[in-house]
């Protein structure tokens, strides 16, 4: 089997937007002590923006036939619920391809981190993790329009 990257050369340069959000199911303990800024490895939310931002820069080094782009910004938002943590990434640039692959892997990355950071509080009596689960990565909203849009 062979893989090619898209030809985008003859495609004209335009305002590309994409917003990507996830969630990870945690304990409520655990999310208490993510409110109250007690998790021995750190704050979670602020690794999450950190290498949300990161990863959206990554995403051509992870997924091969992605092109690299230049990124113009990565807003990273995180919300802590009742039952999860969502994270929610729009990224945007002036380019000739989308930047959904780039919002999508930084939502995964972001949410990753937030397990690795949690992880000791969600583990059972036998070390496994029965509530914990990355769930609904998905593309809510996509852009794209004339250079003149942001």
């Amino acid at each position: 089997m062979t893989f090619k990257q898209v030809d985008i050369s003859s495609k004209p340069v335009v305002y590309r937007e994409a917003t990507a959000t996830g969630r990870i199911r945690l304990k409520s303990s655990t999310l208490r002590l993510i409110r109250g800024g007690k998790l021995e490895k750190g704050d979670p939310l602020s690794l999450a923006n950190l290498t949300g931002i990161l990863a959206a820069k990554q995403t051509p080094n992870l997924l091969p036939l992605c092109h690299p782009l230049r990124i113009e910004k990565t807003e990273v938002r995180t919300k802590v619920g009742d039952d999860s943590v969502e994270v929610s990434v729009t990224v945007s640039a002036r380019e000739k391809t989308g930047v959904e692959m780039e919002a999508l892997t930084a939502v995964a990355v972001a949410l990753l981190n937030i397990w690795d950071v949690a992880k000791s509080y969600e583990k059972d009596e036998r070390g496994q993790y029965p509530a914990t689960a990355i769930e609904s990565i998905r593309v809510v909203r996509k852009v794209k329009g004339p250079i003149e849009a942001s």
